[in-house]
Protein backbone atom coordinates (compact mmCIF):
# COMPACT_ATOMS: atom_id res chain seq x y z
CA UNK A 1 0.00 0.00 0.00
CA UNK A 2 1.41 3.38 -1.00
CA UNK A 3 1.78 6.34 1.34
CA UNK A 4 -0.94 8.06 -0.73
CA UNK A 5 -3.36 5.19 -0.13
CA UNK A 6 -2.65 5.54 3.58
CA UNK A 7 -3.42 9.27 3.33
CA UNK A 8 -6.73 8.54 1.55
CA UNK A 9 -7.67 6.04 4.29
CA UNK A 10 -6.82 8.56 7.02
CA UNK A 11 -3.90 6.54 8.39
CA UNK A 12 -1.53 9.43 7.67
CA UNK A 13 -2.68 13.02 8.24
CA UNK A 14 -2.72 15.54 5.41
CA UNK A 15 -3.93 19.01 4.52
CA UNK A 16 -6.87 17.85 2.44
CA UNK A 17 -8.25 20.15 -0.21
CA UNK A 18 -11.08 18.00 -1.60
CA UNK A 19 -12.17 14.52 -2.57
CA UNK A 20 -14.87 12.78 -4.52
CA UNK A 21 -15.70 9.13 -5.22
CA UNK A 22 -12.56 8.54 -7.28
CA UNK A 23 -10.07 11.39 -6.59
CA UNK A 24 -8.29 13.06 -3.69
CA UNK A 25 -6.36 16.36 -3.45
CA UNK A 26 -4.06 17.54 -0.67
CA UNK A 27 -1.21 19.97 -0.10
CA UNK A 28 2.29 18.69 -0.75
CA UNK A 29 4.18 18.63 2.57
CA UNK A 30 7.36 19.64 0.71
CA UNK A 31 5.90 22.44 -1.40
CA UNK A 32 7.81 24.13 -4.19
CA UNK A 33 5.26 26.98 -4.14
CA UNK A 34 2.55 28.26 -1.82
CA UNK A 35 -0.45 26.01 -2.45
CA UNK A 36 1.50 23.21 -4.21
CA UNK A 37 -1.12 20.47 -4.37
CA UNK A 38 -1.07 16.79 -5.26
CA UNK A 39 -4.08 15.27 -6.98
CA UNK A 40 -4.36 11.49 -7.03
CA UNK A 41 -6.79 8.81 -8.08
CA UNK A 42 -8.12 6.83 -5.14
CA UNK A 43 -7.38 3.70 -7.13
CA UNK A 44 -3.75 2.82 -6.47
CA UNK A 45 -1.99 2.63 -9.81
CA UNK A 46 1.72 3.34 -10.26
CA UNK A 47 1.64 4.93 -13.72
CA UNK A 48 -0.87 7.64 -14.60
CA UNK A 49 -1.45 6.33 -18.10
CA UNK A 50 -2.38 2.89 -16.78
CA UNK A 51 -5.69 4.31 -15.57
CA UNK A 52 -8.72 3.32 -17.61
CA UNK A 53 -9.89 6.10 -19.94
CA UNK A 54 -12.90 6.95 -17.78
CA UNK A 55 -10.77 7.09 -14.62
CA UNK A 56 -8.21 9.30 -16.36
CA UNK A 57 -10.91 11.68 -17.59
CA UNK A 58 -12.46 11.90 -14.11
CA UNK A 59 -9.06 12.64 -12.61
CA UNK A 60 -8.41 15.42 -15.13
CA UNK A 61 -11.83 16.98 -14.46
CA UNK A 62 -11.02 16.95 -10.75
CA UNK A 63 -7.57 18.45 -11.42
CA UNK A 64 -9.22 21.31 -13.33
CA UNK A 65 -11.58 22.10 -10.41
CA UNK A 66 -8.70 22.18 -7.96
CA UNK A 67 -6.55 24.32 -10.27
CA UNK A 68 -9.35 26.83 -10.76
CA UNK A 69 -9.80 27.13 -6.99
CA UNK A 70 -6.02 27.50 -6.47
CA UNK A 71 -5.80 30.28 -9.06
CA UNK A 72 -8.59 32.25 -7.37
CA UNK A 73 -7.35 31.61 -3.83
CA UNK A 74 -3.69 32.36 -4.45
CA UNK A 75 -4.08 35.14 -7.02
CA UNK A 76 -1.43 33.75 -9.36
CA UNK A 77 -1.04 33.89 -13.14
CA UNK A 78 -1.17 30.15 -13.81
CA UNK A 79 -1.37 26.74 -12.28
CA UNK A 80 1.35 24.58 -13.80
CA UNK A 81 1.05 20.81 -13.86
CA UNK A 82 3.73 18.18 -13.63
CA UNK A 83 3.55 14.41 -13.79
CA UNK A 84 6.82 12.71 -12.92
CA UNK A 85 5.74 9.62 -11.05
CA UNK A 86 8.96 8.27 -9.61
CA UNK A 87 8.70 9.61 -6.06
CA UNK A 88 5.72 7.52 -4.93
CA UNK A 89 4.37 4.43 -6.72
CA UNK A 90 0.87 5.94 -6.90
CA UNK A 91 -0.11 8.13 -9.86
CA UNK A 92 -0.18 11.81 -8.94
CA UNK A 93 -0.35 15.20 -10.58
CA UNK A 94 1.47 18.19 -9.10
CA UNK A 95 -0.37 21.52 -9.30
CA UNK A 96 2.05 24.42 -8.90
CA UNK A 97 0.77 27.99 -8.55
CA UNK A 98 3.10 30.25 -10.54
CA UNK A 99 3.63 33.80 -11.72
CA UNK A 100 6.55 33.13 -14.06
CA UNK A 101 8.44 30.38 -15.83
CA UNK A 102 10.93 30.36 -12.94
CA UNK A 103 8.13 29.20 -10.59
CA UNK A 104 7.22 26.25 -12.82
CA UNK A 105 9.68 23.71 -11.44
CA UNK A 106 9.90 20.83 -9.02
CA UNK A 107 13.62 21.30 -8.52
CA UNK A 108 15.26 23.59 -6.02
CA UNK A 109 14.42 24.37 -2.44
CA UNK A 110 11.11 23.58 -0.84
CA UNK A 111 9.10 26.27 0.92
CA UNK A 112 8.53 26.04 4.66
CA UNK A 113 5.15 26.80 6.20
CA UNK A 114 3.89 26.24 9.73
CA UNK A 115 1.02 23.85 10.41
CA UNK A 116 -1.26 26.84 10.84
CA UNK A 117 -0.14 28.35 7.52
CA UNK A 118 -0.71 25.03 5.73
CA UNK A 119 -4.21 24.79 7.22
CA UNK A 120 -4.90 28.37 6.13
CA UNK A 121 -3.69 27.70 2.58
CA UNK A 122 -5.83 24.55 2.34
CA UNK A 123 -8.86 26.47 3.63
CA UNK A 124 -8.29 29.31 1.13
CA UNK A 125 -8.35 26.81 -1.73
CA UNK A 126 -11.39 25.00 -0.32
CA UNK A 127 -13.24 28.30 0.01
CA UNK A 128 -12.76 28.88 -3.72
CA UNK A 129 -14.07 25.49 -4.87
CA UNK A 130 -17.17 25.61 -7.07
Amino acid sequence: MSIFSKIIQGEIPCYKIAENESCFAFLDINPKAKGHTLVIPKKEVDYLFDLEDEEYIELQKFVKKIAEAQKKALNCNRICTAVIGYEVPHAHIHLLPSNSMADATLSGKTKKYSKEEMQEIAQMIQDNME
